[in-house]
């Protein structure tokens, strides 16, 4: 189903209701007019023949009858014989025939008759008056121009009904987009605000409407949000750090006890989650120092980013599945290396905990951009699901959480950080990552770290 915008549904509202009072208007004018003018015309038609009628009372008739020449004027006997009639009638056939007469002159109504019956083009609008002796006078009225005027009313209003129509949206079409222009900032400022992830506030229009007073509670709101935002990061930022001293210290104790030899194998054991541990509290913290309005732009420096490359890869030796690195060229970016060094290794161990049989790390230039991408054959992620999975904490289903086989230092174990941290440091690198689709179209998933080179 096609969503029509806006100004198109606001256009098509309003051209709806002018177009409907326009019709009724146009229909109401015509109607209006026409009723005019026929009442008019039988009405000098009737004055007419009482005039008429008043003179055969009076005596007898001149010969022709002194009568407007717009007018066809008769008078017949009861034989139906014309004895009298205006210079422009016929002295021999009367107009009416006897039943029409007979009608027209009881009911004092009005009959249309061809033209024909008078020598003249277009039809009559005729009347009939008794006399009184016998006497019927017949007067009629020629309609034609009458009726070619309403035609040409009538194709009048039909031709400029559409063309006022087309003006009038043209101009509702500008008076709704400067109306909207503002609506449109304060999408185009959220937008803005929403992509850059700062404090910037909505553009206010000038005061007195409506879509001030909106963007002044929006403005609120966001003022709002970036407190509990600020609040958010504080708390996390002080348990992270609260967490680091305990964490030490527990980690400490129990590479004593197992260089003591006590304990068995639980310190072992016990070490591999407070590793994990460590790792989650050092991810959150620097997740909430990347939210700080105003933190400094990574430190960045010329790095090789095959040899980094080579050493995460390195790392990955006993992993459950083999993680290679294609050869290529060697490929230089502007980074900060450890942070470059972190975003790969969370994208191979992400690739590693869910690949079927092998891990694959390709580095190649790209324009002005160094690629680093990580292939894996596991099952993928859904086209939809592939920008959810970098927020924070997103797990898509049990599966992605399962423990794999890494080894054992690296800082993603199914906490949902992994991603979202990848994405923070391309960021501040000024870099972008990205999913996609394998490029042999084979089961599995391609993730692309793009850097400046």
């Amino acid at each position: 189903m096609v969503r029509l915008s806006l100004r198109v549904r606001l256009l098509l509202i309003g051209l709806a209701g002018v177009g409907a009072a326009l019709a009724i208007g146009s229909v109401v004018l015509y109607a209006v007019l026409t009723v005019t003018v026929n009442l008019t015309v039988e009405r000098a038609a009737w004055a007419t023949a009482q005039d008429v009628v008043a003179l055969a009372q009076q005596g007898p008739l001149a010969e022709p009858l002194p009568v407007s020449g717009i007018h066809i004027v008769q008078v017949v006997d009861a034989l139906d014989r014309v004895v009298g009639a205006s210079a422009n009638a016929d002295r021999l056939v009367p107009m009416l025939r006897e039943s029409e007469l007979t009608r027209a002159a009881a009911q004092q109504s009005y009959l249309t008759v061809p033209g024909s019956r008078a020598a003249v083009s277009g039809p009559l609008r005729v009347c009939a008056i008794p006399v009184g002796d016998g006497r019927t006078v017949i007067v009629a009225a020629q309609v034609g121009e009458v009726q070619r005027g309403q035609e040409l009313l009538r194709t009048s209003l039909l031709v400029s009904y559409p063309l006022l129509l087309a003006a009038l949206g043209l101009i509702a079409w500008w008076v709704i987009g400067r109306t909207l222009r503002p609506v449109e900032q304060l999408r185009a400022g959220a937008e803005r605000i929403s992509g850059a992830g700062h404090d910037e506030r909505l553009p206010t229009p000038r005061p007195g409407d409506e879509i001030h007073a909106l963007s002044v509670t929006l403005n609120r709101m966001l003022d709002r949000l970036a407190a509990a935002r600020a609040r958010q990061r504080a708390f996390v930022a002080d348990a992270a750090h609260e967490l680091r001293s305990p964490v030490a210290s527990i980690r400490t104790q129990l590479e004593v006890a197992q260089q003591l030899g006590e304990g068995g194998d639980l310190p072992a054991e016990i070490l591999l989650d407070v590793h994990r541990l460590e790792a989650l509290v050092e991810d959150l913290l620097l997740l909430a120092r990347s939210g700080a309005d105003g933190r400094p732009l990574s430190a960045r420096e010329a790095v090789d980013v095959r040899a980094l490359a080579a050493e995460v890869t390195g790392r990955y030796a006993a992993a459950r599945v083999p993680v290679t690195l294609s050869p290529g060229p060697v490929v230089y970016a502007s980074a900060n290396r450890e942070e470059a060094r972190r975003a790969l290794a969370n994208l191979v161990d992400n690739a590693v905990r869910h690949a079927e049989s092998s891990v694959s790390v390709d580095v190649e230039p790209d324009g002005t951009q160094a690629v680093l991408a990580v292939t894996d054959d596991g099952p993928g992620i859904a086209a939809p699901d592939r920008e959810r999975v970098f927020e924070r904490f997103t797990r898509l289903d049990d599966d992605r959480s399962r423990e794999g086989g890494g080894n054992g230092q690296h800082h993603e174990h199914g906490s949902g950080l992994g991603l979202a941290i990848v994405r923070e440091l391309a960021s501040r690198g000024g870099g972008t990552v990205r999913l996609l689709d394998r490029p042999d179209r084979a089961p599995g998933l391609r993730a692309e770290l793009r850097l400046p080179r």
